[in-house]
This record gives C-alpha cells, structure tokens and sequence, in this order.
C-alpha cells in the first residue's frame, strides 16, 4: 500500500512538473506536456536497447566515436554522436531526454521498469528492427514484440498503481513511432525490379494498423508517428552511385509506403474514439534541406562525418575512423543516421515548425490536446 501511494503522489507531481538537472549541473523547473512518452522503432530511435541483445549480428553503437557529444563523450548505444531524434523530441516535451531502454530495465529489475514506466516512460526501440517481423536480422526486436513488451510493461504497472491509474497515464502519454526504413531497404535489395511493390505495402499497413491497434487498446491515445524519409540520399545508398547522387528508386518506395501510412492513420483516428495523430514528413523535411542546406548551417548532406573511403560510407562508423572536423555542419553522423544537430532540427520542426510538415496537428498540439480512454 506505501509503494502505491507513494508511486501515485509521485505521478501526480511529475504529471505537472519536473525538476532536472541541464546538461550543465544546474537545477531548473521543466514544465511537462506530458506524463510520460513511450518510443517504438529502429535505429534512429533507439537508446540502447540493442547493447543487451545476444549475437554477433546485432547492429550496436555501443563502441567510440558513437556518443562523443554525449554527457562524459560516452557512446549509449545511441547511432548518433550525441543525443538522436528521439531525445529532441523527448527535450520539447519538457522531459530531460528520451525515456531509458526497455533492457536497461528489465527483465534485471521489475521495480525499476515501473518506476521508470510509470515516471518518464519506456523505449523500446530496436536498431535493424522493421514493421515486419521478417525484416529483423539477428536478434532484433520487430515492432510486434516492442509492443508486446508493452503489454507487460503494463501488467507490472498494473499490479503496483492499479489498472484505473496506468490507463489514465497511457490516455495522456505521448507515443513516438518510427519504423520502415529498414523494411523498405530490405526489399529493394532481396525483391526483384518487378517485385509485387502493392503486396508488400499492403504487408506493411496491416502489420502497423495491428500494432497501433493493440496499443490504442492498451489506452493510448496520442500518436507521434514519423514517416520514412529519403533513404535513398544516406550516404551508404549514395556510394552505390558514380555520382554520389541520391537511388531514386528507393526514394520512391519509400514515398509511397508514406502515402499509404498517411491513409492509415486517418482511417484508424475515425474508427477509434479518442485516437488523435501527428504524422511528422520526415521523407518531406530532408527534401527542403537537401536543397538548400546552407539555410541549416549544413556543408554536406551527402557525406558521413564518421567513416572512411568514398562518402565516408565504405565502412561503419568505427573506433578508428576518420571524423568530420565540425559534427553540427553535417546531416549525416554515420554512413546511415543522422547527427545530433539533425535530430534537434527535424525534432524542433515536428515540434512546432512550419506547418507542412505536421499533419493535422503538430507534435506540440498533439502533446496539448485532451484524452479520453
């Protein structure tokens, strides 16, 4: 009974307002848009997750130069040589980054996972994981089991707060999906040219409308679902041209999973009382700053600022690799993921940027709006 007072006292204040520490040691009052924010997706998401899977196959970044921009210059597992994407968004919720690893917590500590769950929240995304089961090399975690995780993430949550009180704080959490890069890459190289491009997008909507679904039934309400953006412009598809120029065919690919994910959302919001959406255009975003980059401060959009050989893309980003001279003016941190810098920008256009990139509402609007469950 002291343990579920206690959690629900500390709920309710972390629900209004947060109290931690800047990245330079000072104490400052954070107002919350929210209680708490749940993450589910691959690499660009992913804050450690995959440093605590089995296998040598297991993609990791787990290793320097990764995270030299980090608190201590450490390297977190996340692909990004600081904070990544999901941490900005996290910062322009007022929470102080992005809610810690699923296996960071568990299954070594279930009365960490709720504290966690129940305070900030749960990431539980996987680098190399996919919409589809089948994308997942190794022992990556598929958007399916992510969600499952959840699920019993929830039912510990339950058996200390109540199943009342953990609805509640799902209704009002923000939840942050970005999945799909890796099942588009994945099927431009292992389909033949005339590859049934209807089917496996057909494989995809389905597979992402049950994950949504299992957790809108679990209660959440407000989702913050990010697009497939140009994966034919990373630096490792770019290589694979002469020209260094962006595979346009995977750019198309993945425009047309983004308009069938568009259709999805608005179907599941008018069939699903209480659900509401933001669907930020990563695929839209990259396209104005790779025309115009100096607007952004960039000096390459095409070219790792961690790698070696062509484009520094002809290796991953690895302990002895050459680095860009400035990591702020570069999109790219690794042969495949974006810096720090890039991951603020695009979390700050989500945000509460130009309204095209946001649909119908912005990730601050969503944040704001009121849930029902």
């Amino acid at each position: 009974m002291v343990t579920k007072i206690f959690l629900g006292i500390s709920l309710f204040v972390i629900s209004i307002q947060l109290v931690a520490g800047d990245d330079d040691g000072r104490l400052s009052k954070v107002v919350r848009q929210v209680p708490a924010m749940y993450v589910f997706g691959d690499s660009t998401l992913d804050v450690g997750n995959n440093n605590y899977l089995p296998g040598n196959d297991v993609p990791r970044a787990n290793m320097p130069p990764y995270g030299v921009d980090f608190r201590g210059s450490k390297p977190t597992g996340r692909f990004s040589n600081g904070y990544n994407i999901a941490d900005s968004i996290a910062r322009t919720l007022g929470l102080k980054e992005s809610p810690p690893a699923y296996l960071s917590l568990a299954p070594r500590s279930s009365i960490r996972l709720v504290l966690a769950a129940l305070s900030e929240g749960v990431s539980y995304a996987s680098a190399g994981s996919g919409i589809l089961d089948s994308t997942n090399a190794g022992n990556n975690i598929p958007l399916s089991k992510q969600v499952s995780h959840l699920a019993s993430t929830k039912r510990k949550m339950e058996a200390t707060v109540g199943a009342r009180a953990v609805r509640r704080l799902l209704s009002g959490s923000f939840f942050l999906l970005g999945t799909g890069s890796n099942d588009v890459s994945v099927f431009a190289a292992t389909q033949p040219a005339a590859g049934d491009v209807a089917a496996f997008y057909a494989s995809l909507v389905s597979n992402y409308s049950a994950a949504i679904t299992d957790l809108y039934e679990m209660g959440a309400r407000k989702f913050a679902v990010i697009n497939v953006g140009l994966v034919g412009c990373v630096p490792m598809a770019r290589a694979l041209s002469p020209t260094g120029s962006c595979i346009g065919g995977l750019n198309d690919l993945a425009s047309g999973f983004d308009a069938a994910l568009g259709r999805l959302l608005a179907s599941l919001a008018a069939g699903l009382p209480g659900l509401s959406y933001s669907l930020a255009d990563y695929h839209g975003l990259s396209t104005e700053t790779f025309a115009n980059p100096q607007a952004s401060g960039y000096v390459s959009v095409d070219s790792a600022c961690c790698g070696s050989g062509r484009l520094g893309a002809e290796s991953d980003c690895l302990p002895n690799s050459t680095l860009c001279g400035d990591h702020d003016r570069f999109v790219f941190w690794d042969r495949g993921h974006p810096s720090q810098r890039a991951g603020q920008l695009s979390a700050e256009a989500f945000y509460d940027g130009p309204a095209q990139f946001t649909a119908p509402v912005s990730f601050r609007q969503l944040a704001d709006m009121d849930a029902s469950y």
